[in-house]
């Protein structure tokens, strides 16, 4: 309860507010984001214009958009993380390579409230989703390769935790069919130190990924290759992508233990 009064409401308000707005709604009515952020509209309009006059949004009368601003929020831990630099020079030979695209990503979230994989950084070819990935995407971790090297790499007693209250959306036919299932794949994962996932987070989507890790041997994020799924199959992933990926991650943690 302590820290309960220690929290500033209105900096929680405000955070709700921007985090009202996604790639699905990128522009809302005043009423849409009370809504969306469990404000009332007075409540609402008074964070929002605060948010115009810092430059955060912007606004045509009626509706509102966050502007590139926002970008400095996430931008300044992920400059402290040091990792978007560092791996988009490796991505890019990567993906010279192997013609396919690649991605690094970190782990957000909790136990309680789920995990999510947050992009941050990414050297793509063909558009091979209907979303376009950018910096700062986010996808449940349960389906995506990333999201389950990274998950594989969590203390048991969080691990569990996040099992015991999962119920997997079926996002494809192929998705995981729930807790039970992803623990195996996870041990498997933790054992092998790859993960591929085929057509579980979109139709047609092949992805493998493998863990980077920071210069006291912790997973810190994953590194991934996505392909679509008629330009090579899951054992093409492994005998032709496999080696070149964990080469680039090898070579992203050498660089981070330089510069740590």
């Amino acid at each position: 309860m302590e820290e309960k009064r220690e929290q500033v409401r209105s900096l929680s308000r405000g955070l709700a507010v921007i985090r009202s707005f996604d790639a699905a709604h990128p522009q809302r009515t005043l009423a849409e984001v009370a809504r969306a952020a469990g404000l009332t509209r007075a409540a609402a309009r008074r964070f929002l214009l605060t948010l115009v006059d810092e430059g955060y949004v912007r606004t045509d009368g009626r509706l509102f958009t966050l502007t590139p601003r926002v970008l400095e929020l996430g931008w300044s831990y992920l400059s402290a993380m040091g990792v978007p630099e560092v791996a988009a020079p490796h991505l890019e030979a990567l993906v010279a390579r192997v013609r396919e695209s690649a991605s690094v990503s970190v782990l957000d979230g909790d136990p309680d409230a789920g995990y999510e994989v947050v992009y941050v950084a990414r050297v793509p070819t063909a558009r091979i989703m209907t979303v376009a990935i950018t910096i700062g995407t986010r996808f449940p971790a349960y389906a995506t390769s990333m999201g389950r090297v990274l998950l594989a790499a969590l203390p048991p007693a969080a691990l569990e935790r996040y099992l015991a209250g999962l119920h997997p959306e079926a996002l494809t036919e192929h998705t995981v069919a729930g807790a039970d299932a992803l623990g195996a794949e996870l041990t498997r994962v933790r054992v092998e130190g790859h993960c591929v996932v085929d057509q579980e987070l979109e139709s047609g989507l092949r992805s493998i990924a493998v863990p980077v890790h920071d210069r006291a041997g912790r997973v810190v994020a994953a590194a991934n290759v996505s392909t679509h799924a008629s330009r090579r199959d899951a054992g093409a992933l492994r005998t032709e992508v496999l080696p070149e990926l964990r080469a680039c991650a090898a070579a992203i943690e050498a660089d981070l233990r330089a510069s740590g």
